[in-house]
């Protein structure tokens, strides 16, 4: 009886969440908050095919509007969000206005002086998925650091993170910074774009201990425990809540022999590798747009399905443990690349040490609590972490 009772009260306490958060409006819809600061100024504007504001693209939105935008900056993945994971992306112009469009990805990752001369304002709205190898976010510090070095205004019109309602996963270590992982944050660190911002401003990570003079618009009638479900893919192969979900987790796969499902209908749901003894599941990734020449194209994968998982997960290191494991501890297992997805040379070396997710866990406490004390000084929305 008391178990029906509890079941009864989430699923009482999940229909109310999601209510509340039908609700939500982003940033970019709170025009009223931000159109006057835009007016007569020259804006750049950081964007891609998840800046929407009011049905339209933010920056067909901000024209119609009377806002002068005079250059687009776009990050991984690039401005219609159709790009390959790791593919560099050549500037261009948007087709229907004209306006050119830089590329801040590859060898361009920073937007350089004369990229920002004569802008009064750069806007960043750019859909997030809160984990710290997601790569927005690394672009978001690079242009924070060239509007404080530029004397340019910094507008963020902040969205929710749909992995925002807990934190979990070690904190980057010195001497693993990189593109995929560049501020002292767990691997799920439970902050939007905006008070990601705030923290890296407060804390002086900047370059030289800079800070950009920044305004946000805050999301309306968000709560970090409401779900959100994207309108938008915010990339290629994370195409539904599941994928994104399961991507804190599955990602660190990456750094692995194994393939997880690029390529697919189900990227970032399935894990598998060419060999009956890895699971029962199959798939067989082929080229396709956004995941061109795919590990293990064209070859049968076993593995396993993580289509049915409910509720929502969160962060684990046990799926890496038992591929690894399944692997008979393949001294190819991993590759270079797992130490800069995981920040640390440590988790790598407690998984070949044999230690369960329990005892790896218990390395990270000290500095998860830290980083969590920290975190309540910049949230902007309420949480009941």
């Amino acid at each position: 009886m008391k178990a029906r009772v509890c079941q009864l009260i989430i699923f009482l306490v999940g229909i109310i969440s999601i209510s509340y958060a039908q609700n939500i409006i982003v940033g970019a819809e709170k025009d009223n908050f931000y159109i006057d600061l835009l007016l007569e100024k020259n804006i750049g504007v950081v964007v891609n095919q998840t800046s929407i504001a009011h049905g339209k693209p933010l920056v067909e939105f901000l024209l119609s509007r009377g806002v002068r935008v005079t250059k687009i900056f776009t990050p991984e993945h690039g401005y219609q969000g159709i790009a390959d994971a790791g593919e560099l992306i050549a500037d261009s112009e948007d087709v229907k206005s004209g306006i050119p469009i830089i590329s801040l990805y590859g060898d361009n990752k920073k937007p350089k002086p004369e990229q920002v001369e004569g802008l009064d304002i750069v806007v960043f709205d750019i859909q997030d998925v809160g984990v710290r190898f997601y790569t927005y976010i690394s672009t978001l510090h690079y242009v924070m650091e060239a509007c404080a070095e530029n004397n340019v205004k910094l507008l963020i019109l902040d969205r929710p993170n749909p992995n925002g309602d807990y934190v979990d996963g070690p904190v980057l270590q010195e001497g693993f910074k990189s593109f995929v992982g560049m501020h002292r944050i767990p691997v799920v660190h439970g902050l939007t774009i905006g008070e990601l911002a705030k923290m890296i401003n407060g804390e002086r990570w900047l370059k030289d201990g800079l800070q950009v003079k920044m305004v946000i618009v805050r999301v309306g009638n968000y709560h970090h425990q409401y779900p959100y479900s994207l309108p938008v893919k915010p990339s290629p192969n994370l195409p539904n809540d599941l994928s994104i979900r399961l991507y804190p987790s599955l990602c660190l796969f990456e750094g692995t022999m194994m393939s997880m499902g690029r390529g697919t209908d189900f990227p970032f749901q399935v894990v598998g590798y060419p060999d009956p003894s890895f699971g029962s599941f199959k798939f067989i990734p082929q080229d396709r747009p956004g995941a061109s020449t795919p590990k293990y194209m064209g070859k049968v994968c076993y593995g396993k399905d993580y289509r049915e998982q409910l509720p929502a997960p969160r962060f684990t290191v046990s799926e890496v443990i038992e591929f690894y494991n399944k692997s008979g501890r393949n001294k190819d297992f991993f590759n270079d690349y797992f130490d800069n997805l995981a920040g640390n040379d440590e988790l790598k070396a407690q998984i070949e040490a044999g230690l369960t997710e329990d005892e790896i866990r218990i390395s990270w406490n000290e500095e998860l609590n830290d980083y969590k004390q920290l975190r309540r000084k910049y949230l902007l929305y309420p949480d009941s972490n």
